[in-house]
């Protein structure tokens, strides 16, 4: 249930119309809370230097030419903000619209203009002049003047914004931080167990027959996994004395009628356990940021990519993204990466999860940059001198045969597509530099 909120949480933030909405609610509260104090308060004492103090035509001026100002500049903030949108799609790929549309700056400054114009419509309707019935809400226009002045600072703050978002190293930079957000949170998901404790315990805890008498519990969805609640399958495994194998992990694509996990023992399935797992798992029309380390990576990888194309032809910010992918594969060499087998707390092995490696993220990291720059002397060198970094952090064999083999490969290619003898040295020198690295381990 968590997760599914969770999720549900992660749609909203990715939609450009909820924070304006909640805004807008809340000023709609606003304007009949300040038009209830203008009536219980008497008018004498609004009659100061601190409220507004002219009559009821002045007022609705002023409330009408904050509200026509408000309207329009929001359509020119949601004008400007499609022409960022279109400038970063075309630069850094369309893989990045959701960073933008996830802004919660962006989110705030339409909200502000809307909310405020909302506001002013909702007083002025209020302000009456007839004799009988006069009445100039002065708290409420003065929240008003309010509003517009704070819209002012707003749309001071948005241009500054709007500029500073679409700089290509701070969008790297806002990714780095993203995928290193996401590799902490697998991290927490590692149990109390060692790694090396988890891993002993594999051989014995799986049963042979596993994979020849598990029954696959039917699921009719299709579409991306974004987010699996390991904590209700650990639940509902225990409960019913089941072993669990699930067979992708969030962010890969579901077929249609594909059984996301298998059950051991074989046995009759019961509808209500069925739906407990099919609850479990969240699957949506997208990929999301959720529990996926390898969306951030692509996405980095992608901007490499397009910055090593020959249209765009920047080097140093593909080696910016190289930066950012050697820190996180830094800190996942240094952790180590938690163990798809969980245990249940009778200490029996419950669920079997199809979790990534290091060797899939370092694969997914560098293999394209890799084959895009091979004829880029600098962002060759760069790998090289990022695969040493993460060789200083190597705790595992495994983790040390995936490092050298992607120098090696690094190597060999510069060897066919770089004809400066100089350049080659170079390049010879960063490999023995992992060499070195690798052999302190």
């Amino acid at each position: 249930m968590k997760k599914k909120l969770f999720t549900f949480l992660e749609t909203l933030r990715e939609t450009y119309w909820f924070l304006p909405t909640v805004m807008t609610i809340l000023a709609i509260c606003l304007s009949f809370l300040t038009v209830w104090l203008d009536g219980m308060v008497r008018a004498r004492f609004l009659e100061t230097v601190l409220f507004y103090v002219g009559g009821a035509e002045g007022a609705r001026i002023l409330l009408s030419t904050v509200a026509g100002s408000m309207i329009t500049i929001a359509g020119v903030t949601f004008s400007v903000t499609m022409v960022a949108l279109s400038l970063a799609s075309s630069q850094l790929g369309p893989r990045l619209l959701n960073n933008f549309l996830r802004d919660t700056g962006n989110q705030v400054v339409l909200g502000t203009f809307v909310s405020t114009f909302i506001y002013c419509m909702l007083v002025l309707r209020t302000v009456r002049s007839i004799d009988s019935q006069h009445f100039v809400p002065h708290i409420s226009v003065t929240v008003g003047i309010g509003l517009a002045l704070a819209s002012v600072g707003v749309l001071i703050y948005f241009f500054h914004h709007v500029s500073s978002s679409i700089h290509a190293e701070k969008v790297v930079a806002s990714v780095g931080r993203a995928l290193r957000v996401s590799i902490e949170k697998l991290l927490s998901e590692a149990e109390g167990s060692s790694f090396l404790e988890i891993r002993l315990r594999n051989e014995k805890d799986v049963p042979e027959e596993l994979e020849k008498k598990t029954r696959p519990v039917p699921d009719s969805r299709s579409g991306y996994l974004q987010a699996v609640d390991y904590e209700s399958l650990l639940r509902i495994a225990e409960e019913n004395d089941l072993l669990l194998s699930i067979s992708y992990r969030p962010g890969d694509f579901i077929p249609p009628d594909k059984g996301i996990v298998s059950v051991w023992p074989d046995k009759p399935m019961d509808e209500k356990i069925a739906e407990q797992f099919g609850k479990a798992f969240v699957i949506g029309a997208h990929l999301q940021w959720s529990q996926s380390v390898e969306y951030a990576v692509n996405q980095l990888v992608a901007i490499a990519v397009r910055a090593l194309s020959p249209g765009i032809n920047d080097p140093f910010l593909a080696m910016a993204c190289v930066d950012q992918l050697g820190a996180a594969l830094i800190h996942l060499a240094e952790k180590g990466i938690p163990s798809g087998y969980r245990y249940g707390k009778d200490g029996k092995l419950r669920l079997i999860t199809h979790s990534i490696t290091f060797q899939t993220v370092m694969d997914a990291s560098f293999h394209q940059i890799r084959q895009y720059a091979a004829s880029s002397v600098a962002v060759t060198i760069r790998l090289l001198e990022t695969i040493a970094a993460v060789a200083g952090f190597a705790r595992t064999s495994e983790v040390q045969q995936t490092i050298l083999r992607h120098a090696e490969i690094v190597k060999r290619g510069s060897e066919h597509t770089i004809s400066e003898e100089w350049d080659r040295q170079d390049v010879q020198h960063r490999y023995e530099s992992v060499l070195k690295a690798l052999a302190k381990q």
